[in-house]
């Protein structure tokens, strides 16, 4: 038996895309030297993402509904980082809404030049062999808040093991003050840009 299936051509019709959710049909045929056909048929589905799945190394808190999303680093990338440039405005960095940070953050190190602040961590990050990372907008921080960290809208918990104290987002409330966000109950306001925050990078996908 085993010298016949030693001999055996064996052809695979049907594909499988990891990256669209679907179910798959894949088809063995086999023919040995006889020929004698024999077919198998196998079933594969690949299941989509939802929010809090662990992806591509982080946290997943937002879905476009097209196979896209965001997901935030699964750490934080500082403990007590600047907003930066105090007394200085920043044309551009004022997106608040979601899918604006990344646009914020470019904005940022292209207007502030001071090294460690929290959106330069994020641009200068490379983590799980990615380097396109970006500090949130204020939308974008919300976001997280609410659905992986302790806002538990959706009931998963703090499965990003936020702090619970305030976060940087991208978004520039004038020359003197940046939002922020307490993740011990939610609240964002604008607060000194040299004060020392938490700083968590997120990524597109």
């Amino acid at each position: 038996t085993l010298l016949l299936f030693l001999l055996a051509t064996v052809s695979i019709s049907g594909t499988v895309d990891i990256n669209t959710v679907g179910t798959y049909t894949i088809t063995y045929t086999a023919t040995d030297a006889s020929g004698n056909v024999g077919t198998a048929t196998r079933t594969v589905t690949v299941n989509g993402l939802s929010i809090g799945d662990f992806h591509q190394g982080g946290y997943i808190f937002y879905l476009d509904g097209n196979g896209g999303g965001l997901f935030a680093a699964p750490s934080d990338q500082s403990s007590a980082a600047a907003w930066g440039c105090y007394g200085t405005s920043i044309p551009g960095a004022d997106g608040t809404a979601i899918g604006t940070g990344a646009q914020n953050t470019f904005d940022i190190e292209l207007g502030c030049t001071t090294a460690g602040t929290a959106a330069d961590i994020c641009d200068n990050l490379t983590l799980n062999v990615y380097s396109d990372w970006f500090l949130p907008s204020k939308d974008e921080l919300n976001l997280m808040y609410d659905n992986i960290g302790q806002g538990n809208v959706l009931g998963l918990g703090n499965v990003g093991n936020f702090g619970s104290v305030f976060y940087w987002s991208s978004t520039e409330y004038d020359n003197l003050n940046a939002w922020r966000q307490y993740f011990s109950f939610g609240d964002q306001s604008a607060n000194n840009k040299f004060n020392a925050g938490l700083v968590r990078a997120v990524r597109a996908f």
